[in-house]
């Protein structure tokens, strides 16, 4: 069984989202004969690197709402966060451009460490408050999780993996997903966003039973 993601590093429902499909995992009989891929998706392809805004500023701006609104809006988010175990930041977190991050998960997917660089850069981003388009933070990061530090820093001061980005968006664009977190489960079904981790169950077994009647 493969299931495909697609999600951004810095969008908060994607890493609820995975965590909840993480969750169904744990309980899937099958779980052993899954193969989890990470897609790339840019929320705002544009954005700087640097704000100087916080990100309930940036929020308000965005949605032409109060920053006291953007506030109570993340603070449901954080709360929704906590009950499946993540500990937002929201108040510390450095807004950012995802893309050097992007590039260097499709380099750790050549040493088979997509999924913990992914976690890891999620965490930083959303936990610890760092800045995720830092070259020297997500070099760090790599070394982390077992990936050579200093292969990490060279490939991030070239364009190297780009191309591999922009593919995964390409295939977003074709299925026509417009949001994320955006999961594909063996090429047929889909769920859209962060939903319960029982959703997420049903539709494993719902897609094992298919494929096991083929």
């Amino acid at each position: 069984m493969k299931i495909e993601v697609w999600f951004d590093f810095v969008c908060p429902f994607c890493y609820m989202g995975k965590r909840k499909l993480e969750i169904a995992l744990e309980k899937f009989e099958h779980r052993d004969e899954v193969e989890l891929v990470f897609r790339s998706f840019e929320l705002d392809p544009s954005s700087e690197k640097k704000f100087d805004e916080n990100i309930n500023e940036i929020i308000a701006k965005k949605y032409g709402i109060s920053v006291e609104q953007a506030k109570a809006s993340n603070n449901q988010i954080t709360a929704e966060a906590q009950s499946i175990g993540l500990n937002y930041n929201f108040d510390n977190i450095m807004p950012t451009n995802s893309f050097d991050a992007h590039r260097l998960a499709q380099y750790a997917k050549t040493e088979g460490k997509m999924n913990e660089l992914s976690e890891r850069i999620l965490k930083a981003y959303f936990v610890d408050s760092l800045n995720i388009s830092d070259h020297k933070v997500l070099a760090s990061l790599a070394g982390e999780v077992g990936i050579n530090s200093l292969k990490a820093l060279s490939i991030l001061e070239s364009d190297q993996y780009g191309e591999e980005v922009r593919k995964d968006e390409e295939i977003a664009s074709k299925l026509r997903i417009s949001g994320v977190p955006y999961f594909v489960i063996n090429n047929k079904y889909t769920v859209s966003g962060a939903q319960s981790s029982e959703i997420f169950l049903e539709t494993l077994e719902k897609a094992r039973e298919e494929e096991y009647r083929l």
